[in-house]
């Protein structure tokens, strides 16, 4: 009786975890994309951003080496954000 008490606790904590950390995800990746947005240096770059755990993973084309770097920059300051794989390239290099 007491095993399944704990199996029942088990599959109703398990799915709030899991769903927290997508909450915590989205929240992150429209933060990220509404900063990127808003920054002058890298707005109306084509910049895909993915978030998986906390893990940000940008893509995509920037017009110049300084817009891939404050991209990096701006991510990381994103409450949340554990790091930040930078596959960005610059258009023309």
């Amino acid at each position: 009786m007491r095993i399944l008490a704990v199996l029942m606790v088990l599959f109703l904590v398990i799915p709030m975890l899991v769903a927290q950390g997508t909450a915590d995800d989205n929240r992150i990746y429209d933060e990220v994309r509404r900063k990127l947005a808003n920054d002058a240096d890298v707005r109306g770059a084509g910049i895909g951003v993915t978030v998986k755990s906390g893990d940000v993973v940008l893509t995509g084309q920037v017009r110049t080496e300084k817009a891939k770097e404050k991209a990096t920059t701006i991510t990381k300051k994103t409450k949340g954000v554990k790091q930040v794989d930078n596959k960005l390239s610059v258009l023309g290099a």
